[in-house]
């Protein structure tokens, strides 16, 4: 005579469509589905809260596993085990028989293990001839098999949430500690920078972070903090290549005081400019070029030492200071010029003179590297009343003058780009002057 599987629970128990649904599931394994018991539960473990389970609901599917006596799970053997709630708490470390149940009903909804309900509702196995088991009563562990493969696949994921989760903490910690001593670096350094507006900032991202944070927010935090570390190290680099900047100057300068004490000149940077220290105070009533500073620069010689400013003017003609002006604003986001630094250039140097010097650098823009850094750096100069444009436009026009000097001496006359006014023409007493304290030699410095 046949028997017959329980599928229902015993007495107030409901049967429900998610219990129907895992006892379909187990009834579909493969006849030659294998799996290590130990390690099925080990990726149950690691998944527990995808899978719902909780820590004391894991502790009795580990007591149930171990009355199941093979150490691999087959669909060929019976997968039912039938232990008394007294065998089953002394397995669980003694827990009481109102936590047992609580903890058993969530292995059962979480679809771990299935109920095997008798009559009676007690749990216990028939025997046939020869002493096989015909009928058992109690827990049935096919769901753990019929879902191994789902489990390692949840296992794998978990771990590597909980690995991306530990390197966006990580990320955050290096995040922090970078932008902190870096700031710190910047205000005791007097450094030139927003750095009150830094802090500002950082802390405004932090306050953003929960005691406990999820992994998408660590990243968002962790992309605002680089990108305040990238502002803060543009602001560091370009002081310290000003400080190097400054150094090579001094060098220079020390060196050709030496050798010719009626010079006073700086070598050529390496980002193509040449600067005259106004402080030092060297024949600076008696040397023409040294004077040019305190005049003010005619358009046309301007705009003739940097025509490279005429391609973004409009109409590609510059008539007005004005007219230069707005080329120069017009160039200012094509360099990586930011309107902060700008507009801290006009305020110390003028508007006038502050778009003379980025025309200047745009001239040149392919010898320097950080045009930003070094527009602030020259603003930084001018404050400190050690920096003026007039060596910056000789230096370019020396250069279009040796230019028109190879020209005519080949019989060629060069001819203006449109737009732009005539060549300047230099008084001859100019001329002399700037080849008597060596500007045609060295580039328009001084």
């Amino acid at each position: 005579m046949g028997t017959h599987t329980a599928t229902t629970p015993f007495g107030r128990r409901p049967m429900t469509l998610a219990l129907l649904a895992s006892q379909v599931t187990a009834s579909q394994i493969d006849q030659k589905a294998r799996a290590s018991k130990w390690e099925v539960f080990r990726d149950i473990r690691e998944a527990k809260q995808a899978l719902g389970a909780t820590d004391r609901a894991l502790a009795i599917l580990n007591a149930l596993l171990s009355f199941h006596r093979a150490e691999e799970l087959t669909a060929e053997d019976s997968l039912v085990v039938f232990p008394s709630n007294e065998q089953l708490s002394r397995r669980a470390n003694g827990m009481s028989p109102a936590t047992l149940r609580r903890h058993l009903a969530n292995l059962v909804i979480t679809g771990l293990i299935i109920r095997r309900d008798s009559p009676n509702g007690k749990r216990f196995a028939r025997k046939g001839e020869g002493g096989a088991i015909d009928q058992a009563y109690g827990f049935d562990l096919s769901p753990i098999l019929a879902r191994a493969g789902e489990f390692k696949a949840l296992a794998a994921d978990v771990m590597a949430e909980h690995k991306a989760h530990r390197l966006a903490k990580e990320r955050l910690t290096i995040c922090r500690r970078d932008v902190v001593k870096m700031i710190d670096v910047g205000i005791n350094e007097d450094a030139p920078g927003n750095w009150q507006g830094f802090q500002g900032r950082y802390e405004a991202i932090i306050a953003r972070l929960p005691r406990t944070a999820a992994r998408s927010v660590l990243e968002a935090i962790c992309n605002d903090l680089e990108d305040l570390w990238i502002d803060i190290h543009q602001t560091l680099e370009s002081f310290i290549n000003s400080q190097n900047l400054n150094a090579n100057e001094s060098q220079s300068e020390r060196h050709i005081q030496s050798s010719n004490p009626n010079v006073y000149s700086t070598d050529e940077s390496e980002n193509g400019f040449r600067e005259i220290n106004e402080a030092s105070g060297v024949d600076a009533k008696t040397d023409n070029v040294r004077a040019l500073p305190h005049r003010d620069l005619p358009l046309g010689m301007v705009v003739d030492a940097c025509p490279e400013l005429l391609t973004l003017a409009r109409d590609g003609q510059i008539r007005t200071w004005r007219d230069f002006v707005a080329a120069a604003e017009q160039a200012r986001p094509f360099m990586g010029i930011s309107p902060s630094a700008w507009q801290e250039a006009v305020e110390v140097m003028g508007q006038e003179k502050a778009a003379v010097t980025v025309a200047a650098i745009l001239q040149r823009s392919e010898r320097i590297a950080s045009r930003g850094g070094y527009l602030r750096n020259l603003t930084e100069r001018a404050r400190d009343q050690k920096f003026s444009v007039w060596p910056m436009v000789m230096a370019l026009l020396r250069e279009r003058l040796d230019v028109h000097a190879k020209t005519s001496g080949s019989g060629a006359k060069p001819d203006a780009a449109p737009g732009q006014p005539e060549p300047v023409e230099i008084s001859d007493a100019l001329r002399k002057s700037m080849k008597k304290k060596g500007w045609e030699r060295r580039g328009g410095t001084s």
